[in-house]
C-alpha cells in the first residue's frame, strides 16, 4: 500500500522535508537552513531560489537516508511560512528580486498612506485583515514600484506573485501550475474571504495586476504532480496549508472555540471560529482557518513578530547563551526578573498593537541586574505577548474551550508554567513535534481519499499533557500591568 507521504515545511528559518506514514507517524526529518538578509533596518529578505534548491536537496536526502522504496511514497504536501512573497518572471522562472519576508517593514509607507486615506474599513470588511506591511500586498506593490521594469512586465502579464507554497508548486511542476490554497490567499490583503475570490478593488488599491495572482484551491485539493526529474518519480502534490493553519489542523482544533499557540520564530495564536465569517475583535484579524471536505472554516488570529527569535537573538547576537536550552536554566536561577521587562519589537509590534514603528526596549534595570534577569525577561515576554492576544478573545462571542500549544519552546518547562500562570488557564502541551506538518499531512490524506472525515482524523490524538496555573491571579495581573507599561515605552 502506498501509504508514505513527504511533507515539505518551508519555514522562516529553514526548509524541512519529513516522511510520514500511517496515522501521522513521523518517520524521519531533514532540515536545511537558509540565509536571512537584512539590507536596511526593518527590512528582511530571503533568496527564493536558495529556498527551492534547499527543498529539492532536503527531499532527496530524506528519501536517500530512509532508503524507502519509492513505490511506497505516493504524494507530497506543503506547509509554508505565510505572507512572505515572491515575484517571478513566468517566462524564465526567475524571481525579479529577493522575497519580501513577512517580518519586513518596507511596505509601511504605502500602508500608512492607505490608512490616512481612510481605506482601513474597506480592506477589513473584505479581507478580515488590517492594512499592515506584515501582509503580502504592500511587499508586492513595493517590488513593482522599485524593481526597474517590474511594473511594465507585470502589466504585460509576464510576472506572477505567490507565497512560498505557490513558488514551490510552480517550480516543482516545471512551471505547469500557479496555485495556492485558501489559507495563504487569505493572508495577502488581496483576497475576499467572504466571496472566496481575488478582489479586483483590492488589487487596484495596491496597484497590482490581477493577472499575477495564483489560482486558489482548497487545503485538501490535489495540486498536480512534480516533475519526475526532481525525486526519481512523479509525486502527486496534495494538501497545502500555511504553517499556522497547519498547526491548527495538526492540533485537531476542528470545533469552534478550540485554539492553538504555535511558538516559532514568531508566534501565531489562532482560535477556530466556525464556518461563518465573523468580525474579529479589534487587535485580532479574521483568516480562513482551513478548507476541507467542501467547507471553509474561519479563525480569529493574532501574530507576534518575535518570540523564539528573541531567544535566538540572545544566543547569536548578544551571546548571553550558548544555546536556546540554556535559557530555562538561567531563568530559573533567579526568583524573578528584578523588575526587568524586555519588549522584543525588533521589527515593530504585531498584534494587537500593529505598530511597525515600535522598537525593542529593555527597561527596569538597576545596578543589580544580572544576565539571568534579562534572559528571564526575554522568556516572560513570550508569555505576555500570547496573553495580549487571548485577552481579546474573551469579548469576541467565541468561548475559548482549550488552548493547545506546539513548537520548539514548549519543551521549556519554565515558559510553559509562566504561560499557564499568565493565562490563568491550563495549556495543553502537544505531543506532536511538528504540528504544521502533521496538519497538512491530514489534508493530504483527505485529498488522497485515505481518510474521509474530520472525526476520523480526530481519533489519532491519544494523549494530552496539561500545565496548570500555580501563580495567584493578583500576582499574574500585577506582572502583566508592568508589561503593558513596557509596551508603552517601546512605542515612544
Amino acid at each position: 500500500m502506498k501509504n508514505h507521504t513527504v511533507v515539505v515545511d518551508q519555514s522562516t528559518s529553514a526548509t524541512k522535508a519529513m516522511l510520514f506514514r500511517d496515522e501521522g507517524i513521523l518517520v524521519h526529518t531533514v532540515s536545511i537552513a537558509h540565509q536571512q538578509y537584512y539590507p536596511r533596518p526593518g527590512w528582511v529578505e530571503h533568496d527564493a531560489e536558495e529556498i527551492f534548491a534547499n527543498t529539492v536537496t532536503a527531499v532527496r536526502e530524506l528519501l536517500a537516508t530512509t532508503a524507502i522504496d519509492l513505490s511506497l511514497v505516493d504524494s507530497l504536501a506543503i506547509t509554508n511560512q505565510r505572507e512572505t512573497v515572491v515575484v517571478w518572471d513566468k517566462r524564465t522562472g526567475k524571481p525579479v528580486c529577493n522575497a519580501v519576508v513577512w517580518q519586513c517593514n518596507r511596505g509601511a509607507d504605502l500602508c500608512d498612506q492607505l490608512i490616512r486615506e481612510g481605506r482601513q474599513e474597506l480592506v477589513r470588511s473584505k479581507t478580515g485583515l488590517l492594512i499592515n506591511p506584515y501582509f503580502s500586498a504592500s511587499g508586492i506593490s513595493w517590488i513593482l514600484n522599485e524593481v526597474p521594469g517590474a511594473a511594465e512586465e507585470a502589466a504585460k502579464g509576464n510576472l506572477l506573485f505567490g507565497t512560498m507554497d505557490s513558488w514551490l508548486i510552480w517550480k516543482l511542476t516545471g512551471g505547469k501550475l500557479h496555485a495556492t490554497d485558501h489559507t495563504n490567499a487569505s493572508r495577502t490583503l488581496l483576497y475576499n474571504v467572504q466571496s472566496l475570490k481575488w478582489d479586483p478593488e483590492l488589487f487596484d488599491l495596491f496597484a497590482i495586476p490581477v493577472s499575477m495572482a495564483p489560482e486558489v484551491r482548497s487545503g485538501d485539493a490535489v495540486y498536480g504532480v512534480t516533475d519526475a526529474s526532481w525525486f526519481g518519480k512523479a509525486l502527486t502534490i496534495a494538501g497545502v496549508l500555511g504553517d499556522s493553519h497547519g498547526a491548527l489542523a495538526g492540533q485537531l482544533c476542528f470545533q469552534p472555540g478550540m485554539g492553538k499557540v504555535t511558538y516559532g520564530t514568531g508566534s501565531s495564536v489562532m482560535i477556530q471560529a466556525g464556518t461563518e465569517m465573523l468580525s474579529a475583535p479589534d487587535g485580532l484579524v479574521t483568516s480562513v482557518a482551513f478548507s476541507a471536505l467542501g467547507k471553509v472554516y474561519y479563525a480569529f488570529e493574532g501574530n507576534i513578530h518575535c518570540t523564539g527569535a528573541t531567544i535566538q537573538w540572545l544566543v547569536d547576537d548578544l551571546q548571553l547563551l550558548n544555546n536556546a536550552a540554556e535559557s530555562e536554566v538561567l531563568a530559573t536561577s533567579v526568583d524573578d526578573t528584578g523588575g526587568v521587562y524586555l519588549v522584543p519589537a525588533f521589527a515593530g509590534l504585531g498584534a494587537p498593537w500593529w505598530d511597525p514603528d515600535a522598537r525593542a526596549v529593555i527597561c527596569g534595570m538597576t545596578r543589580g541586574t544580572k544576565k539571568a534577569h534579562v534572559v528571564r525577561a526575554a522568556l516572560e515576554s513570550i508569555a505576555y505577548q500570547i496573553r495580549d492576544l487571548l485577552e481579546l478573545v474573551k469579548g469576541s462571542g467565541i468561548t475559548l474551550k482549550e488552548v493547545r500549544v506546539d513548537g520548539g519552546p514548549v519543551k521549556n518547562a519554565f515558559l510553559m508554567q509562566f504561560q499557564a500562570d499568565q493565562l490563568q488557564a491550563p495549556v495543553n502541551r502537544s505531543p506532536v513535534k511538528e504540528a504544521s506538518a502533521l496538519g497538512v499531512y491530514f489534508m493530504n490524506r483527505l485529498a488522497m481519499k485515505q481518510w474521509h472525515s474530520l472525526d476520523e482524523i480526530g481519533k489519532t490524538r491519544t494523549n494530552n499533557e496539561y500545565v496548570y496555573p500555580m501563580m495567584p491571579p493578583q500576582q499574574a495581573d500585577s506582572l502583566y500591568a508592568g508589561w503593558k507599561k513596557a509596551i508603552g515605552k517601546s512605542q515612544q
